[in-house]
């Protein structure tokens, strides 16, 4: 008899446990909220700058999807942790770009309005510049097609049934580590790009 799978997973017995991306995930989620113990009290004691206020509300969400990636990699609800990691990725990138482009906090302000605001590519190759040329146009593609549901993103939940064929997943994907893999790297990467800018926006509240 085939094995049942138990209808909600719990820390000790989630269907990608033990691999070193999944730890390397959480030990970034539990270095962020070490952070975020001493940012937040703090905010709320200072008068903040334009981008202080940024932070404020960009952050807090970013990490908020981030522990939602986080526990739907849990459940083994991988297609769905791989569209989030499109606005996890997007917020951390908006920090990154306001903080090396401060002058363009005045377009937030005014609603980061879609016909005003930089699009993630043109984002992503103003903070990579030389070091990184074209960044936006290699990252963009993979999570656009997720968010917009063309027929590429449909090879994100592709299994394997039990007859041996292939077919389209609607719920949970638990025999693919590969993927497993590329959303926790992608997602500790981010998280840890957001602390950063935390840090780096609020320093005295970690002193």
């Amino acid at each position: 008899m085939e094995k049942e799978e138990p209808t909600v997973y719990t820390p000790d017995n989630e269907p990608y446990l033990g691999r070193e991306t999944v730890l390397a995930f959480d030990n970034a989620i539990i270095a962020c909220l070490n952070a975020n113990k001493h940012i937040a009290p703090y905010t709320h004691k200072i008068v903040k700058s334009d981008l202080q206020w940024v932070a404020c509300q960009i952050i807090p969400q970013g990490i908020s999807i981030a522990l939602s990636i986080r526990e739907l990699v849990r459940q083994g609800y991988l297609f769905g942790a791989s569209v989030l990691t499109r606005s996890l990725i997007e917020r951390a990138t908006i920090m990154l770009y306001l903080y090396k482009n401060p002058e363009k906090v005045e377009v937030w302000k005014r609603g980061w309005k879609y016909n005003e605001r930089p699009k993630l590519a043109e984002m992503l190759n103003s903070i990579g510049k030389d070091k990184f040329p074209n960044i936006g146009r290699m990252l963009t593609p993979v999570y656009n097609s997720l968010t917009h549901g063309d027929p590429e993103s449909a090879l994100w939940n592709l299994v394997q049934t039990r007859d041996g064929g292939v077919g389209y997943s609607v719920s949970k994907i638990l025999n693919n580590p590969s993927l497993c893999d590329k959303i926790c790297f992608e997602g500790s990467t981010w998280l840890l790009v957001l602390t950063s800018m935390a840090i780096t926006i609020f320093p005295k509240a970690t002193d």
